[in-house]
């Protein structure tokens, strides 16, 4: 496996770079979206799932993008937005041929990512780039880690319980509710705003204080009933970004195992009906 990092967008007189994880073979590309309340952390962040990914067939390429509080939303998901049509648009000449692109993404990160795989072609997430024409933000499925799958009713639940870290870092990001509701993959589902339902797998344990684990069930119901498919794997007593935390206990070998059977299930779906 080789790993090395990429400049994948210049803005504003800032250099994003990607890290890409090159398996001696990967017939799935998966972007990458690291959580970090929307104003911390970078691509190394979740490190042991990237390599999981990689050592099981993957090709991964782990995004870094613009922070709160000097960029605010949308800046984080329009940098998502390009990363993955930047990928998609580089991966022949970065040596990569992948039968299936995908996104797997933690905590707020997922707020970023499925944001977008719901609606890829958002105007306010989309910049149009000559190099970039013809490549969508579809993917191919998601999976959403211990996700903020609803950034308004994390706030409000932040607020009544005076968790004044998460509180600073909504109000450090979103100018107010109104965003929160817009960038919101459960408010999307909702409003039936949805254009694309790539197949999911969402991870979630129930000790998180971060974000009530009840917001992951009412998620994949909304999902489902919108015609998507989607698996729901609960892990009792786990908390938030347990597979960072402690990559070796036996919760995130078994979370981790299921990415690689989830995403192995996709493979084998596309050589059926492909």
């Amino acid at each position: 496996m080789k790993t090395e990092d990429i400049v994948y967008r210049t803005i504003g007189g800032e250099t994003l770079h990607g890290r890409l994880y090159r398996p001696d073979r990967a017939e799935a590309l998966i972007v990458e979206v690291h959580g970090g309340a929307w104003r911390s952390n970078d691509r190394t962040s979740n490190a042991a799932i990237h390599e999981h990914l990689a050592a099981h067939g993957c090709a991964v390429f782990a995004l870094d993008f613009r922070l709160a509080p000097a960029h605010r939303y949308p800046a984080a998901l329009n940098d998502t937005n390009y990363g993955i049509r930047w990928i998609k648009a580089n991966a022949a000449r970065l040596g990569l041929a992948p039968r299936l692109i995908g996104g797997v993404a933690t905590s707020s990160g997922a707020q970023q990512l499925v944001t977008n795989a719901l609606r890829p072609d958002f105007t306010r997430y989309v910049t149009y780039e000559a190099a970039l024409a013809g490549h969508s933000a579809r993917l191919d499925f998601v999976v959403a880690c211990w996700p903020i799958l609803d950034p308004l009713a994390r706030y409000r639940m932040a607020r009544g319980k005076g968790l004044q870290n998460l509180v600073d870092a909504h109000h450090a990001f979103f100018s107010g509710e109104q965003e929160m509701a817009e960038a919101n993959p459960q408010l999307i589902l909702e409003r039936g705003e949805a254009v694309s339902l790539p197949p999911m797998l969402v991870l979630q344990g129930t000790a998180d204080q971060n974000v009530e684990h009840e917001r992951a069930d009412l998620f994949a119901e909304r999902y489902r009933a919108a015609g998507g498919e989607i698996e729901l794997v609960k892990f009792d007593g786990q908390p938030h970004t347990f597979i960072p935390n402690d990559p070796r206990s036996a919760a995130s070998r078994d979370a981790l195992e299921r990415m690689t059977r989830f995403i192995r299930s996709r493979l084998q779906k596309e050589s059926v009906h492909g």
